[in-house]
């Protein structure tokens, strides 16, 4: 099995980017641009002697690895989204080699695309653009199956062949259409009403946490204040014991020069006035 050139160059740009911390931005560069491609070999009909996807995927993984090790490596919420359409791309392999079409359309609804686009010019994620080929894709021969026709490549054969057929299987073909079509209703009607319930608790955890943030203020002004009225009533409570030890101290001088006064008014009575005989 032969190398492709551009795998070779990115695979050297990718070693000379890990060995230098500097030159991260390089190794992010040459991964987006990998990253690109593929999505571009991905979204194209491929044959089964096609190999550069999967060797792509395996370089992608290398290349995404240096850049978790790397010192400046990009931030968390970037380095998820490049692991999410990794792992699509790699799903999408793995999806492509089951040998029922009722499987592959099985493993492809269990696909993550990617949320953000690669590059600039996209106005959709290439990543969700495959799954949604991916699974047209799989529609269809699930319905090749299911009618017993062969594989068609284009939509126009495919209508010719449908034309062609009896009526009854045509019926056929239109109430699997109509099925399918109901299923495919009800999945984004669930995906949407996930969406909506989804909202409706960030909505509802947020005014919690607002009604909580509220609460904790005016708990903490509370301590506060209970705070300051304790300090206030130590030192109010110190005041009256002063004032307490002030009024015990003057009524004892003022019994004992009562008692100073009475004893001395006595004697001199007692002088004054002799004892009568």
């Amino acid at each position: 099995m032969r190398r492709s050139p551009s795998l070779s160059c990115v695979t050297s740009n990718c070693c000379a980017s890990v060995s230098a911390p500097d030159m991260a931005s390089r190794l992010e560069i040459n991964f987006v641009r990998l990253l690109s491609r593929c999505e571009s070999i991905a979204s194209e009909k491929r044959g089964e002697a096609e190999w550069r996807l999967e060797k792509y995927v395996g370089a992608l993984e290398e290349m995404l690895v240096a850049l978790r090790k790397n010192p400046s490596k990009p931030t968390p919420e970037v380095l998820t989204e490049y692991t999410r359409k990794v792992d699509f791309l790699k799903g999408l392999l793995e999806a492509e080699k089951l040998s029922s079409a009722t499987e592959k359309a099985l493993a492809n609804q269990f696909l993550a695309p990617g949320r953000t686009p690669t590059i600039a010019n996209e106005r959709m994620p290439a990543t969700k653009t495959v799954h949604m080929q991916t699974k047209a894709r799989c529609t269809g021969e699930m319905r090749d199956e299911l009618l017993g026709t062969g594989l068609s490549g284009k939509g126009t054969s495919d209508l010719r062949n449908r034309r062609g057929l009896p009526l009854d299987e045509r019926q056929s073909a239109a109430e699997l259409d109509a099925v399918l079509q109901h299923h495919h209703n009800l999945q984004e009607k669930l995906a949407e009403d996930m969406l909506n319930l989804a909202r409706n608790l960030k909505n509802n955890t947020l005014a919690a946490q607002n009604i909580i943030k509220q609460d904790n203020q005016t708990l903490s002004q509370s301590m506060r204040q209970a705070d300051m009225n304790f300090e206030k009533l130590k030192t109010e409570s110190e005041r009256l014991e002063q004032h307490t030890k002030k009024s015990v101290n003057w009524l004892l001088w003022l019994m004992l020069i009562l008692v100073s006064f009475t004893f001395i008014s006595m004697i001199l009575f007692i002088r004054i006035f002799p004892r009568l005989r």
